[in-house]
């Protein structure tokens, strides 16, 4: 192989690989799009949604937590009534 077959044989491998890295690149371009583009805001989306589910379940939970506490609140006081009942007779 002479030196000028040499040289455009390497030339040739060096154009192959600038073709593949800007192939590489494109493709790093594309994705970066869609990581912004899509995957991102519907990241976003379900994590809206998530806090909605959450608020909403804190609030339907509410009367629950009101009732448990009234329930407490109530054998307290019948604890009390009992102690006066026991005392007055």
């Amino acid at each position: 192989m002479t030196d000028n077959e040499l040289l455009q044989a390497i030339y040739h491998d060096t154009q192959e690989l600038n073709k593949r890295v800007s192939n590489i690149e494109n493709n790093i371009a594309d994705l970066k799009l869609t990581l912004e583009n899509e995957i991102r805001v519907n990241i976003q989306r379900v994590a809206e949604g998530h806090l909605d589910l959450s608020r909403n379940l804190h609030e339907a939970m509410k009367p629950s937590n009101e009732v448990e506490m009234l329930a407490i609140k109530v054998r307290a006081l019948e604890s009390e009534i009992r102690e006066l009942k026991r005392k007055i007779s």
